[in-house]
């Protein structure tokens, strides 16, 4: 959180799509659970690593397999939020905090709606299709027969996210007559596409790759205060804690996976890769400020009081600051790979605001 066919024509992914794993001729294997297929990078490549499963008790303690649908309460008198306006940012600003009470709730919805959307979408547009990939054993990468058993695990999870997140929205727009306003396009996807569209074409599944590893080590970083705000709907709360919980799997398999990647690139794509991951941060942290001026122009502000918002809410220097917060463990994952002693790769992180 796809048009079926059309989304897909000229998919950058295509070079680790399963259904063209499928239709192609059988190639040899490279051990008794055949995961090293045919466009695996590097023989014996994840020879110095070691593979624990973070999913040993999945079966009876992941969402999809044991949690309740989570249903909004019925209205009661008391005044509880759709989302924490501790944190949704243009809600602090005294310009948004001064508008009407059914205005700034409308505010908190729609930061609401934009969460639920980028997560229904983050998992079915991308993260999931990775993951068949990583499942399939089509992504050019040897991982060992249980690694590519938890990604089904993963992808069961992220399609019972997406279905979640669509259900609370469905029942958040129903109860208060509010309609998401949200762009057609993702903004974390039309960055993707436009990185991808800078580079080589052998080099953009790759990018998709690194990608994904960094929204799965990134995300468990943004879930963990909003189920802690008592102000906030239970079931809003309950929804976003199912959420951290598995992610908090998917974050160690994810550290874990980026190893093996890295251990089956050549020079030449590890480079590439390691000057591509800061801007991929970037592409998944920094905030649509054109989705959120439109919808500030929505609630009666003048196009230059939003301007001022923006201005002041997403100054670059409170984006830098959370960029750097957000993504320290993930930065700690690539820096373990040794990829700052280029100094070409250590400067574009430092032009992400990461070093």
């Amino acid at each position: 959180m796809c048009g079926i066919v059309g989304l897909f024509v000229g998919c950058s992914a295509l070079a680790y799509c399963p259904r063209k794993a499928l239709t192609a001729p059988a190639a040899p294997t490279g051990g008794a659970d055949g995961a090293a297929e045919e466009g695996t990078r590097g023989a014996g490549a994840a020879e110095d690593t070691t593979y624990t499963s973070p999913f040993g008790r999945w079966w009876e303690r992941s969402s999809v397999r044991q949690a309740p649908r989570r249903t909004l309460d019925e209205p009661s008198s008391e005044a509880v939020r759709y989302f924490s306006p501790d944190l949704v940012p243009v809600a602090r600003h005294p310009l948004i905090a001064k508008l009407r009470p059914e205005l700034f709730d409308q505010v908190l919805i729609q930061h609401l709606y934009r969460y639920l959307d980028f997560t229904a979408k983050l998992e079915t547009l991308v993260v999931n299709r990775t993951v068949l990939g990583i499942a399939g054993g089509s992504v050019g990468v040897e991982l060992p027969e249980e690694m590519r058993f938890d990604a089904y695990k993963i992808y069961c999870d992220e399609a019972y996210h997406a279905l979640f997140s669509v259900d609370l929205m469905r029942q958040v727009r129903d109860r208060t007559g509010i309609a998401p306003r949200l762009p057609r396009q993702p903004y974390f996807l039309k960055r993707l596409e436009e990185i991808q569209a800078t580079l080589a074409p052998e080099y953009r599944a790759l990018a998709e790759l690194i990608f994904v590893t960094v929204s799965e080590t990134l995300i468990s970083a943004s879930l963990a205060e909003i189920p802690v705000d008592d102000g906030v709907m239970p079931a809003v709360r309950e929804t976003i804690r199912d959420h951290a919980v598995d992610e908090g799997r998917h974050h160690a398999y994810f550290a874990t996976f980026l190893k093996y990647l890295w251990a089956g690139l050549d020079r030449t794509e590890r480079r590439t890769a390691a000057l591509l991951a800061p801007r991929l941060v970037d592409a998944f942290l920094r905030p649509d400020t054109d989705a959120i001026r439109e919808e500030l122009l929505g609630y009666g502000l003048s196009h230059d009081s939003a301007e001022q918002v923006l201005a002041e809410v997403y100054d670059e220097c409170t984006v830098a600051a959370h960029t750097r917060l957000t993504a320290k463990r993930t930065l700690h994952y690539f820096t373990s790979l040794d990829v700052l002693d280029d100094p070409e790769v250590a400067q574009e992180f430092r032009t992400y605001g990461l070093l």
